[in-house]
């Protein structure tokens, strides 16, 4: 159902230093595949038929590694040359390139594997059952979270998505994929804002929604744990 994805590449990758000194993030290698080429692989899996990306950080490293044309998928990128724009900025930066169709916005420090597109199929349903459902998150309980560390950052209940008051309330992790439509982004003047921006506008008028996902959740967040990821994916 759904066409086209938007991956987030454009970050500095900082608590991965040293090795993003020299080398973006999305480039960093799980084995012998790139988080980045995990990801579009991924979507390919699932049907889509192409790929926005934008970049800042080291961009050319990244927009070389795309021009080795090496993915069966259409992929556009954007380059935020001057000025990186966060997560949400980037998004109504590239916001053109979907016309009026929902498309979903992913990010490639999570380790996507098939697994998923059960879940993911789950998600598009739940979400064209419903012409009011404006965005969707895939989100995690915190007991499935490799790195324990992870703030959780959300409770849902009813596939309705609401922050906690109480820092014990909070139960749900966001995995980095949600499906949204471009109208959520209507009457936002701004140009460099974080996607929670977005997200709390809709909690606030109870219109942001949540599927619970049933798979065990790798993400990249710092040295320590990308380093334990590789060797528990890739024993040597």
């Amino acid at each position: 159902m759904i066409k086209k994805a938007m991956i987030l590449a454009a970050g500095f990758g900082k608590r991965l230093h040293p090795l993003t000194l020299k080398c973006p993030k999305p480039l960093l290698k799980v084995g012998n595949e790139t988080l980045l080429s995990n990801t579009i692989k991924f979507l390919t899996h699932l049907g889509l038929e192409e790929v926005v990306i934008n970049v800042h950080y080291l961009s050319d490293q990244i927009i070389n590694y795309i021009d080795s044309g090496k993915f069966k998928i259409k992929i556009i990128l954007i380059n935020e040359k001057n000025k990186l724009l966060d997560t949400g900025g980037g998004v109504l930066n590239a916001i053109s390139y979907f016309s009026n169709s929902p498309f979903i916005i992913i990010n490639p420090d999570t380790i996507w594997g098939m697994n998923y597109i059960e879940d993911i199929k789950k998600m598009e349903n739940f979400f064209f059952n419903n012409n009011k459902i404006k965005c969707s998150l895939l989100v995690v309980s915190k007991e499935k979270s490799f790195d324990k560390s992870l703030k959780t950052d959300f409770i849902l209940k009813n596939n309705l998505i609401k922050r906690a008051i109480h820092k014990n309330d909070f139960e749900y992790i966001y995995t980095g994929l949600q499906i949204i439509r471009p109208e959520t982004f209507l009457h936002i003047d701004e140009k460099i804002f974080s996607i929670n921006k977005v997200w709390d506008k809709l909690i606030e008028n109870e219109e942001l929604y949540g599927i619970e996902s049933s798979v065990n959740f790798m993400h990249i967040s710092t040295l320590k744990i990308y380093q334990s990821l590789d060797k528990k994916l890739f024993k040597y």
